[in-house]
């Protein structure tokens, strides 16, 4: 525990959390204030507006052909892409000077969340939008984004990445292409592979990546038609089956000097800036995938008859519709908490003289633990709901003649890009554990507090009578199970934690179910205070439902991880500390889920 810097106790009332913009990963040391914390409902008429235009481009120009978008129908994706450029869904946030419309972060985001129920369509334009068009625009010289961002802005030119090789997949730093600077000077000559490139068959610009000289990482923007550039056949693949997938082959390319992007040997600082970024936006398009999937299942579930009547009618089915709208509500709450959070922060650093692109990368950079812990929460949601809604359809969720059985084998490419969800767990602890080993996460004083207090006697009571004082006293138990947990790990095991792959896991997973279970909890303590707690009762619903769960989550994690690493009477405190940090009051889920579904079945969709 000496390993980690002062802090201040997080054993703080609600009425003195703070007010002041938290910190990357501060949440698990200090209490936030629910009635400054950003939520869905605060999104403005135009947000509203924007999302409801990317709701009707698929619903007029994706959906009707989704089939034979699936069959690679020639030139058809590219021309969706153009039409979307034509409305301004290729720009949202690109500056004006560049033929963007300049909005902000949250925007872009809603702008993901709209476009998520596309299928294959949903993740061209993701990877044209962010990994294929942002790293020009936040490392390019101004000649190049003069050149390249408003083509790709508009739709005229598409954008993809060129990351992973055939042998270097999460470990993208063993890349083996190669660049070496002519002997003219002119050109960078480029040779090897990449795989897996999203709209590789038919993109115009693409952010390569190889090293110089064999060391030096670097980044360079290549353009179709460029000498030594050829591509292979698109991929057969599982599942988003319209996506052009093909892989790039370089043999003595030429990229003229002038194309290389940002500095010789940081290209990594490229690579895994965008990646943050592009996993908060995966989160959400996930969401907004995971939206259209419940609501085609409610409807299917509402016209399925089973022993003379629907099969919505039955508690099995409620359940599940319920869960699945339980998920997505705190999904989304964590991701718009988040988005904000960046929005903030990019504000505040251009305001202390940062350009654009340093900004919103270094606020991107500040969230990156957040950011890969909605990307893990974000697919997850997607795959749970995609596999239940496939269960309510029966064999016909088997049938590619319903949506549901595309919305499965589409789901499943999410855990893996944009980092797995393995890497992105293990990097949820590794910056938290690195950053408060460099001060700028002050753990020490909160991880002390929770051992001093496993060896004092429980206090039964609880003076504070304010609302949701329950859930509030669980959320600040949450954070204390992971203090206990994560700081004898690291007592116990210091360097060798690395290498115990689990334990840090069962600790993310732990952090994961306390980081969303308080969104939540301050989204619902936000919308009573507005409307009162009759207009919120499913909304509560929802809230204490996931609470009740991820407590439990979290224990189970919590042993798991403490068996790994403790024992004799060491292990005996802890896991009575677990215990006594992860008991909750007795409440009737089923009655809970019941009223969810009822509304969701009602409405036909899901209905906030």
């Amino acid at each position: 525990m000496e390993r980690f810097g002062e802090a201040k106790s997080i054993f703080m009332s609600t009425s003195t959390a703070t007010t002041t913009p938290l910190k990357g990963g501060e949440w698990l040391i200090k209490e936030s204030n629910a009635f400054d914390t950003y939520t869905p409902e605060d999104f403005n008429e135009e947000q509203q507006m924007v999302k409801d235009m990317c709701l009707q481009f698929l619903a007029s120009e994706v959906l009707p052909v989704v089939d034979r978008i699936d069959k690679m129908e020639p030139g058809l994706m590219p021309s969706l892409m153009v039409k979307a450029g034509e409305q301004g869904l290729l720009g949202t946030s690109i500056p004006e000077e560049f033929g963007g419309l300049g909005k902000d972060f949250i925007t872009s985001t809603l702008v993901n969340e709209g476009l998520g129920g596309g299928f294959s369509f949903s993740v061209a334009i993701a990877a044209h939008t962010g990994i294929g068009t942002l790293p020009i625009l936040y490392f390019g010289t101004e000649a190049q984004k003069q050149k390249y961002i408003p083509k790709l802005a508009s739709g005229e030119w598409k954008g993809a990445y060129g990351l992973t090789e055939p042998n270097s997949g999460s470990d993208a730093l063993s890349a083996k292409t190669t660049a070496v600077l002519s002997e003219d000077g002119k050109n960078y000559i480029l040779n090897g592979q990449k795989c897996w490139i999203t709209n590789g068959g038919f993109a115009d610009v693409y952010t390569v990546f190889a090293k110089i000289d064999g060391d030096k990482f670097s980044a360079f923007i290549v353009e179709r038609g460029m000498e030594g550039f050829t591509q292979g056949p698109e991929e057969h693949k599982m599942g988003i089956k319209g996506s052009s997938t093909v892989q790039l082959y370089f043999q003595d390319c030429k990229v003229p000097v002038e194309n290389l992007l940002g500095e010789i040997g940081k290209g990594h600082i490229i690579a895994f800036n965008i990646l943050n970024i592009g996993r908060l936006k995966l989160a959400a398009a996930a969401i907004g995938g995971a939206k259209m999937s419940l609501t085609d299942t409610i409807n299917y579930a509402k016209t399925r008859e089973q022993f003379k009547t629907a099969i919505a009618n039955f508690g099995a089915i409620k359940y599940k519709l319920a869960e699945m709208a339980i998920r997505i509500f705190v999904g989304e709450t964590a991701i718009y908490r988040t988005s904000k959070w960046i929005d903030d922060k990019e504000t505040e650093l251009e305001a202390a003289g940062k350009t654009f692109a340093e900004a919103l990368l270094g606020a991107a950079e500040e969230y990156a633990v957040e950011c890969a812990i909605l990307k893990v929460q974000g697919s997850e949601v997607l795959d749970y709901v995609v596999d239940e809604g496939v269960q309510v359809h029966g064999g016909n969720g088997f049938s590619d003649e319903y949506a549901a059985s595309r919305g499965y084998r589409d789901s499943r490419i999410n855990r893996i890009y944009e980092g797995t969800n393995e890497i992105n767990r293990l990097l949820t602890v590794d910056m938290i554990l690195k950053r408060a080993m460099k001060g700028k996460l002050d753990l020490m004083g909160p991880a002390m507090a929770v051992s001093k207090e496993l060896m004092s006697i429980p206090e039964f009571g609880n003076d504070d009578e304010t609302a949701f004082a329950k859930e509030k006293k669980a959320i600040i138990n949450m954070k204390k199970s992971i203090l206990m947990v994560a700081g004898a790990a690291v007592q116990k095991l210091m360097m060798k934690l690395n290498d115990e792959q689990e334990i840090l896991m069962n600790i993310a997973d732990m952090a994961i179910e306390t980081f969303e279970a308080e969104s939540v909890l301050l989204r619902i303590m936000k919308m009573v205070d507005k409307q009162g707690e009759a207009e919120s009762q499913l909304q509560i619903d929802i809230m204490r439902c996931y609470l009740n769960d991820a407590v439990d989550r979290l224990n189970k994690a919590g042993k798991e991880a403490i068996n790994a690493f403790a024992g004799g009477d060491e292990q005996r405190m802890m896991l009575l500390g677990l215990k006594r940090f992860t008991k909750t009051e007795p409440f009737n889920s089923k009655d809970a889920r019941r009223r969810i579904a009822d509304k969701l079945i009602a409405e036909s969709k899901y209905a906030w």
